[in-house]
């Protein structure tokens, strides 16, 4: 089963706080843990809202709005994707993440084309797993 967990924003991330040395340090270590365990596939740490946007749609048009964002539970700091055998096994790995007091994490589990059923043609799935296999080459 694959995972997106999604690492909170807070006050300092938002405000481009950058880790010092020892937590840096001690995530390297736990990434390094995940790599070797075939769970982690990716992460990285996103800058603050201030240097992103938002595209919001309505009636076919995108409309863009340049941050910062005001601080909220939905703005993100960071990313893994990683693949466990179950939401518990990903929940213990999570668990033993080196942050401090204050910091969230959410975990979602990633869509598998299984999941879509008969919506999902063999054409499409066919043209999904050749998108996949080209985006995996860059």
């Amino acid at each position: 089963m694959k995972f997106m967990v999604i690492v909170k924003a807070n006050s300092d991330t938002e405000a481009g706080v950058m880790p010092g040395t020892e937590l840096l340090a001690a995530m390297g270590k736990f990434n390094e843990e995940m790599v070797k365990a075939g769970v982690m596939q990716a992460g990285e740490g996103l800058h603050p809202t201030s240097k992103g946007a938002r595209v919001k749609y309505a009636g076919g048009q995108g409309t863009v709005s340049h941050g910062p964002f005001g601080l909220s539970s939905d703005l993100v700091a960071g990313f893994w994707l990683i693949e466990t055998k179950s939401l518990d096994e990903a929940l213990d790995w999570m668990k033993r993440a080196p942050f401090g007091g204050g910091s969230e994490i959410e975990i979602r589990q990633v869509f598998t084309p299984d999941d879509f059923g008969a919506a999902l043609t063999p054409e499409l799935r066919e043209r999904g797993e050749r998108l996949r296999a080209q985006a995996g080459k860059k």
